[in-house]
């Protein structure tokens, strides 16, 4: 797909300076250079500023909220790679701040559009929900917010060895945990998940799932299974969910989605039948929509059928295939 690295947080072109990580006396170099920039995670929100918060916000190496320790779930600030004329960017959480009295409404509902200021950061530098505002941000900012969240994310859940248990330690410039127990050495996960743009003749296959907004569509998915091929878990997952089953298979494009650590896997698939029998545990509705029908509903003019989400890679496959730019 020739647009494949054009969807949201793919395609900026980060160099993760992979070489420097095992380095101590690099890293310790380019964390205390001037020029270093970090990024702060609090509670799985990003710090972004601008009028329209389309804009990655980042404070110094030497700032208060990094030397006198945020509390987060990661012990030392994790190194992202180098940005435009070789900048260090890093990230880290602060997680253990109390945002307690400033807005939280919003927190656990489909869209979060609450906002928390810290105190000694400037005006305007705002923790928002990523999925909410990563449309509005750069590649470059993008792929930096996705490798952060994601990162840290990780370093929440695996504190401790999952061979002896024993309490594990950061290495490698964040990207590998430790155990100074046993030996183990452990690295940032990401979970394998297909998405499927399963079409019949000029119809496209689209499920919801309980609690979505009303009139919310989305493209079918889940997650590969041990010894699977990306073609077999598509026909799988389609069959599971819709009852509906699937011929030739082809990958088009895929996306880090780190809501927590998930790499979507966006592919075509040829219903071989359009009877649908969903599994009520699975989804909560499937549908065939024509194309004239999604693109009513992504003009805003259709009745009841709302659009996937904006800057997710099923957005990004259904846009293409109502353009005929999928090949």
């Amino acid at each position: 797909m020739k647009r494949a690295e054009q969807v949201t947080f793919g395609g900026s072109g980060l160099d993760r300076a992979a070489h420097i990580r095992g380095d101590a006396k690099m890293l310790a170099k380019v964390k205390s250079g001037g020029a270093a920039k970090c990024h702060l995670i609090w509670r799985g929100k990003v710090l972004v500023q601008g009028e329209g918060l389309d804009s990655l916000a980042s404070v110094p190496m030497h700032h208060d909220i990094i030397t006198q320790g945020p509390g987060g779930a990661v012990e030392q600030p994790v190194f992202l790679g180098l940005g435009d004329q070789d900048v260090p960017h890093f990230a880290m959480d602060i997680s253990g701040w109390d945002a307690e009295g400033l807005d939280i409404s919003g927190v656990g509902a489909f869209v979060d559009g609450s906002e928390q200021q810290h105190p000694d950061l400037p005006t305007g530098h705002v923790f928002a929900e990523l999925r909410r505002i990563m449309t509005r941000l750069s590649p470059r900012d993008a792929e930096l917010a996705a490798s952060a969240k994601a990162v840290v994310g990780w370093h929440e859940t695996h504190r401790f060895c999952a061979r002896c248990g024993a309490g594990s330690e950061i290495s490698q410039g964040g990207w590998q945990r430790s155990c100074p127990a046993c030996g183990a050495q452990h690295f940032p996960r990401t979970d394998p998940v297909v998405i499927m743009l399963i079409t019949h003749g000029n119809s496209v296959l689209m499920g919801r799932s309980p609690g979505w907004p009303e009139g919310m569509y989305s493209l079918l998915a889940g997650f590969v299974e041990p010894g699977e091929t990306l073609e077999a878990a598509v026909r799988r997952e389609v069959m599971e969910e819709a009852g509906v089953p699937v011929g030739a298979v082809q990958y088009l494009a895929s996306q880090p989605w780190p809501f927590p650590a998930s790499l979507m896997m966006g592919c075509s698939g040829q219903a071989l039948s359009r009877d649908i029998q969903i599994d009520p545990v699975e989804i909560e509705d499937a549908i065939w929509v024509t194309r004239t029908e999604m693109m009513q509903a992504y003009a805003g003019e259709h009745p009841k059928l709302l659009p996937a989400r904006k800057g997710a890679i099923a957005h990004f496959l259904l846009q293409n295939w109502l353009s005929d730019t999928l090949d």
